[in-house]
């Protein structure tokens, strides 16, 4: 949900009006708004790029998880890999879109760990899989886009560990 639905949301179930400062958050969420909009393009315009970026910095980093034994071991099991990077960067893409980390939360966070933790796939790994996508996809932007999206990708990384 946007900042906009979150706080009419609020205000409703509390049967008021917005408050001034709930209005001022509004007004900041439009005027980032074509910010946010070109990050997301860029982002998504780029998918390819930086998931074949970001795969590369990690296995070169871990060379272990695409070495027989490795959890990317093998074609099927690397595309799963960057089938889950791209994904992974489409729900940043969401909450730089919403001006709210709530749709990675809701849409991707919840039992994650769990999930990584019973397929056998090093949640370490994944940690360190979020780094290298916020690398290369940050190279793409410029310094302000850049320091506007970090923090989405700071998000999962910090949820996954």
């Amino acid at each position: 949900m946007s900042v906009v639905s979150q706080l009419i949301l609020q205000a409703d179930d509390e049967l008021r009006y917005p408050s001034t400062g709930e209005l001022q958050s509004i007004k900041d969420f439009f005027k980032t708004g074509e910010q946010r909009v070109r990050i997301a393009t860029a982002l998504s315009d780029s998918e390819k790029k930086i998931v074949e970026e970001a795969s590369k910095k990690l296995w070169k980093k871990r060379p272990d998880f695409i070495s027989p034994g490795g959890n990317a071991y093998g074609q099927r099991e690397r595309a799963l890999c960057l089938r889950d990077y791209g994904w992974y960067l489409r729900l940043i893409t969401y909450g730089i879109l919403a001006g709210d980390k709530e749709p990675i939360e809701s849409i991707g966070l919840i039992g994650v760990r769990e999930m990584y933790n019973s397929l056998g796939v090093p949640v370490p790994g994944m940690v360190e899989a979020i780094r290298c996508l916020k690398e290369a996809a940050l190279a793409l932007l410029n310094q302000d886009d850049a320091q506007e999206a970090a923090p989405y990708f700071d998000y999962i990384a910090q949820a996954m560990s």
